[in-house]
């Protein structure tokens, strides 16, 4: 008997307000405990796909599937419920940070969900476990690094126990030590996760699978060494590999 994806996405097609086709048609699967890179020119749709896998823009064409449940707008318990399975961690650690100390910054989506005094707690320590920022608990999140920012953002979304956690370009704008701390806790995690990115190298060394999409359709689902070996495909849609970078 075949295990149901912990992500499926069929014949899903979106056009914005404007009439700005922004997806055509993706079919994608993916299965619990994958870490999948979609990997694609500015422009290809990357982002729209993001917003449809928790309920962000609605679902006009085709249909959206987590951990079996069809995600559905009209639907506000379901929303809710697909919202604490799929985390995304957007670019700007500060769009997700907002309250006065890390700590209840990471216990703000727990609480919300009806979690309250000793296990909301644990939940916080857990979560900041994870990413090896416990000690800055009690800390204001403007007083932390970039880096210690975006590691607190992950653990927000941690805390809601996710099935699924996306990362929009998780290396943007990390010094070298961050970039392989952020790595060295994404490969610990023992959850799915889907990181968009443009940094070949980071997809790489965190996810054997990559997936490009361009022009608002799929157009290589492969390992990633055999991706990024394929420089027709890579310049093809407007991906390069770093100068020096041998696989």
């Amino acid at each position: 008997m075949n295990k149901q994806p912990t992500l499926l996405i069929e014949d899903l097609a979106f056009a914005y307000p404007d009439g700005n086709q922004a997806l055509y048609g993706v079919n994608l699967s993916i299965n619990k405990g994958e870490r999948v890179a979609l990997l694609g020119p500015n422009g290809a749709g990357k982002t729209t796909l993001v917003m449809h896998l928790n309920g962000i823009h609605p679902t006009a064409h085709g249909r959206v599937v987590v951990a079996g449940k069809v995600v559905d707008s009209h639907d506000k318990a379901g929303i809710k419920e697909i919202r604490s399975k799929v985390g995304i961690v957007f670019q700007d650690p500060d769009d997700q940070l907002f309250m006065p100390t890390v700590g209840e910054d990471v216990a703000f989506g727990p609480y919300n969900m009806g979690l309250r005094g000793e296990e909301l707690e644990r939940v916080v320590d857990q979560a900041l476990n994870l990413v090896g920022m416990i000690e800055f608990k009690d800390r204001p999140p403007h007083h932390l690094s970039f880096g210690q920012r975006r590691r607190v953002a992950v653990a927000t979304v941690l805390a809601m126990k996710p099935e699924i956690l996306v990362l929009d370009e998780p290396s943007s704008n990390l010094d070298p030590a961050s970039r392989r701390e952020l790595a060295d806790i994404l490969r610990s995690l023992h959850i799915t996760i889907v990181m968009v990115t443009h940094d070949l190298p980071y997809a790489h060394e965190l996810c054997e699978r990559s997936v490009i999409l361009s022009g608002g359709v799929i157009v290589a689902d492969d390992k990633t060494e055999a991706i990024l070996k394929n420089d027709v495909l890579l310049k093809s849609h407007r991906l390069e590999l770093p100068v020096g970078f041998n696989l």
